[in-house]
């Protein structure tokens, strides 16, 4: 596998302006209600039009399980619509389904389903929907193995009018490791172009997809024979998913997954990645920044490390700056859910903790809508499993950040 770690240019001559600019502050979190009655699991937002969101979850009935989603206008998440309904529905805190957006009317909508009596045999699903959510397709499926084996940890990206997925695909296993593939989804929902990315990649972290000045990147932790268990990348290039490259050497060996996937965020050239690993035993959060692409990154820049757990994901809140949300174990068997902004210059603003579960077991979501962060999470209340939800606005003058 290639491991060309290129030159970075960490000056980055022409964002010189960014320097004068002062680092985005954060105002108190606001309690955002999410309409949900019963006990919901696997919270995901994705980014609905220019400034919406929609984040998706699902729960447990009696004919197996549901996923509903529910989209944040005039400043509320409205009455949730259910996206699909599946007795053999898995449902689990790391595999995220989510209810993403092909165009202005359409959405797509992916979540696993049993497909047999094997514990970890189970297939991706998808259903279209060109109303908004009210009707959806026939639920079809990305991979054409139909092995009973595991595939799951989608993430989408734009692909023209249609939706592209990237997941791990368990097709080769046990004799061989896990893969990463990708499939497109046209508008009548029919998947095509099945591809071969990785054919070796970590069993079970998150994966995830943005889009640059030149296309789709997807990233990944990759596997090694030696057990080498580094977050990728790899660039989607004149229809063709690149050699894949690491992001950083942290040479962390690990024989099982510790189910801690990257997050990606872009703007035009701008990239920036972010992701988890407990190398030489010593847990960190870490950032890398890139200005062309994803041809090449940065040294890596450390976000946090003593008592982190991860759990990352990042956004874009404009050109220049990005913010990190992760997970930080407190002394009282609760986490704290902080964010921290980092500048495509390397200047690293304060942490904020926005809240907290007495869940470990959440991998919280943050988004940008205009000019506030929304973030979502899993807590435990009473025994009940409920999402949480904030709203921080970001703002420039620090006297103004209430």
């Amino acid at each position: 596998m290639n491991n060309p770690h290129l030159p970075f240019l960490f000056a980055l001559a022409l964002l010189t302006s960014c320097a004068e600019r002062p680092l985005p502050q954060f105002g108190d979190p606001i309690s955002v209600i999410v309409p949900i009655e019963k006990s919901a699991y696997g919270p995901r937002l994705t980014q609905h039009k220019r400034n919406g969101a929609i984040l998706s979850w699902m729960e447990r009935n009696d004919e197996g399980g549901s996923l509903l989603f529910s989209s944040f206008h005039d400043g509320e998440w409205q009455s949730p619509l259910i996206a699909a309904l599946d007795d053999q529905m898995f449902i689990n805190w790391a595999d995220l389904p989510a209810v993403a957006t092909i165009n202005a009317n359409a959405l797509l909508a992916h979540w696993r389903s049993h497909v047999s009596n094997a514990p970890y045999a189970y297939q991706i699903l998808t259903s279209i929907s060109n109303d908004q959510g009210v009707s959806w397709s026939t639920p079809e499926s990305p991979h054409s193995d139909g092995t009973p084996t595991e595939h799951g940890f989608v993430s989408t990206f734009a692909a023209g009018a249609d939706m592209g997925l990237i997941w791990l695909d368990g097709r080769n296993t046990p004799d061989n490791g896990m893969t990463l593939r990708s499939a497109i989804i046209d508008s009548d929902g029919r998947p095509q172009k099945e591809t071969l990315i990785d054919d070796l990649v970590c069993d079970c972290c998150q994966t995830d997809v943005a889009i640059t000045r030149d296309g789709p990147i997807a990233t990944y932790r990759d596997r090694t024979s030696e057990e080498v268990r580094d977050i990728y990348v790899s660039r989607f290039i004149d229809g063709f998913w690149q050699s894949s490259i690491p992001i950083s050497n942290d040479n962390w060996v690990i024989s099982g997954c510790p189910v801690n996937g990257p997050s990606i965020s872009a703007v035009d050239e701008q990239v920036a990645i972010s992701w988890f690993t407990a190398a030489n035993e010593k847990p960190m959060v870490k950032m890398v920044l890139s200005s062309d692409a994803g041809k090449s990154f940065s040294e890596p820049i450390i976000v946090d490390a003593e008592g982190t757990l991860g759990n990352v994901s990042i956004v874009s809140i404009d050109q220049l700056s990005f913010v990190v949300t992760w997970m930080k174990k407190l002394q009282n068997k609760s986490y704290a859910i902080q964010i921290r902004v980092i500048t495509t210059d390397g200047k690293i603003g304060a942490i904020k903790t926005i809240g907290q579960t007495t869940n470990a077991r959440t991998v919280p979501q943050i988004l940008k809508i205009a000019d506030n962060l929304l973030i979502a999470w899993t807590d435990d209340r009473m025994g009940t499993s409920k999402i949480k939800s904030v709203k921080v606005k970001i703002v420039r003058d620090k006297a103004n950040a209430t």
